[in-house]
């Protein structure tokens, strides 16, 4: 902890705002150098007032010690702005948090199409669907499908991703050990099983108010495109775009009734020249050549062969999946997944309740990975919902 506490330090002062403390990086380098700084030297730095001096020259380091505790019983990463891991993307917005908590696996973000999807708390049904459809179709086209974790939109549109076995980041306006809102603790855990759950605030931060706008900078400057599925006029949503635009990133836009109040966001963006979505290939194909080992269409937009005077589609037959390793990092599968295939035998048929008392995961948990696993062909399922492996594992 002995660099790290300098910079729980420094991002714990309250009343100092972000940009202050990444003016004064900027200048000193480290936070255990600004720490040492003195009332003198501190005043130099540009823009810095009397009052912002007066505040660092706190330092205990008390509070400090606190969260990393809290971080260390949480299972928590703290991720400095000054470390490799830390999404370059993010790094070059104008207001970038110098410090991020993490629970999960942090994928490499710059390498891949994340797209952030966000939307309206009180969604219609209308909303909701395309939310979960367009999760799905970015993830199960190989993009990150980044949320606010926020009830509504975000919660249907991470769900889709999961259901696509997709890695998925959730941004929360809140600490990592309080989850809101209350009924997403379930979402939470998954997201945290099969991407990583990010946050800039320490652990038993509340969800304030003011806190979700300031969010929202991350949720675009962590992506190439920001999707608003359903927003009013007024709505935090369009404050996402807005922020996605300044910081030089794509915006699309749902269409909805022209006469629907939960669409007249979507509807101005997209007169405004938003692009316009459909399904998730709107968006993907924007970024196909960019990542063409990592992008794919879905199976219903390839365009059919032409043969003769007809033309018909090419029916592909999937190979049965070789045999896989669990300990390749590169396997793709979530940790769910992997105790499910560890569990089940090649012959015997299993129930769904013995791999729940076998694996100690939760009824939902086992029921989506199933799910996931056998659209992959990597399971088979038998009359009395009963589950074979229908691969094998190698070591």
């Amino acid at each position: 902890m002995s660099a790290l506490k300098y910079w729980l330090w420094l991002t714990g002062l309250r009343g100092l705002k972000n940009q202050t403390r990444l003016t004064l990086l900027h200048r000193f380098g480290s936070p255990e150098d600004v720490f040492y700084a003195d009332a003198g030297e501190i005043l130099l730095t540009e823009e810095i007032t009397r009052e912002q001096a007066a505040l660092l020259e706190d330092h205990n380091l008390d509070a400090a010690e606190r969260i990393w505790e809290d971080c260390c019983r949480l299972d928590l990463r703290i991720l400095t702005i000054a470390d490799a891991e830390y999404p370059g993307r993010l790094r070059n917005i104008y207001d970038p948090p110098c410090l991020l908590y993490a629970k999960g696996r942090l994928p490499a973000l710059d390498e891949e199409a994340v797209v952030a999807v966000v939307g309206t708390r009180d969604a219609t049904p209308y909303g909701v669907a395309c939310a979960e459809k367009l999760g799905f179709g970015l993830a199960k086209g190989g993009a990150v499908v980044v949320s606010g974790l926020a009830r509504g939109i975000d919660t249907a549109a991470t769900r889709g991703a999961l259901r696509a076995g997709g890695c998925t980041v959730g941004v929360a306006a809140n600490g990592l050990d309080i989850c809101y809102p209350r009924e997403n603790r379930y979402l939470y855990e998954d997201v945290a099983a099969a991407g990583v759950l990010l946050s800039e605030y320490p652990p038993g931060t509340e969800p304030y108010k003011t806190n979700f706008p300031v969010r929202n900078r991350i949720l675009s400057g962590l992506s190439l495109a920001t999707l608003v599925v359903e927003a009013p006029e007024r709505s935090g949503a369009l404050i996402t775009a807005d922020t996605a635009v300044e910081q030089g990133r794509d915006v699309f836009a749902v269409p909805g009734p022209i006469d629907a109040p939960n669409s007249a966001g979507c509807n101005r963006l997209l007169k405004e020249g938003a692009g316009l979505v459909r399904d998730a290939w709107d968006i993907l194909e924007e970024y196909e050549a960019r990542f063409p080992d990592k992008l794919y269409r879905e199976e219903s937009r390839k365009k059919p062969e032409k043969v003769g005077y007809q033309a018909r589609q090419k029916e592909e037959v999937r190979p049965v999946p070789p045999a896989i390793s669990l300990s390749d990092p590169d396997c793709g599968l979530t940790d769910d997944q992997a105790a499910l295939l560890l569990a089940l035998s090649e012959e015997e048929p299993m129930q769904v309740d013995d791999l729940i008392e076998k694996t100690g995961i939760p009824t939902r948990r086992v029921l989506s990975a199933l799910t996931l696993l056998e659209l992959e062909q990597y399971v088979r399922q038998h009359s009395g919902k009963c589950y074979t492996r229908a691969v094998t594992l190698s070591e």
